[in-house]
């Protein structure tokens, strides 16, 4: 059983930054990518970050030159660092791994950008 547990969103004004993480449990030995995409109201799922095992990392466009993926192995964490928010950054923002081409999603964690 894969368990995604995220952490760290909340509310911030524009300008500001939060890092997002997202701690793995369970069988992840045949992770294949890993990364985050986000939901806001209305619209669909997109892609935000996603780092592929075999060494290549995507970033959606709006995301380039402001957010971050980064992975620790050790800790089975990896954390979305976003700088430069923008209202239209708001949304849930879900963890995703792909096991086996299997694919698990975390609960979701809640990130409002707002003055």
């Amino acid at each position: 059983q894969v368990q995604l547990v995220e952490s760290g969103g909340g509310w911030v004004q524009p300008g500001g930054s939060l890092r997002l993480s997202c701690t793995a449990s369970g069988s992840i030995f045949s992770t294949e990518a890993m990364g985050w995409y986000r939901q806001a109201p209305g619209k669909q799922r997109e892609l935000v970050a996603l780092s592929i095992t075999a060494g290549s990392t995507n970033y959606a466009d709006a995301a380039k030159g402001r957010f971050t993926i980064s992975i620790d192995n050790a800790k089975n964490t990896v954390y979305l660092q976003m700088n430069s928010l923008k209202p239209e950054d708001t949304a849930v923002y879900y963890c995703y791994r792909n096991i086996a081409n299997r694919h698990y999603w975390g609960q979701g964690t809640q990130v409002t950008v707002s003055s």
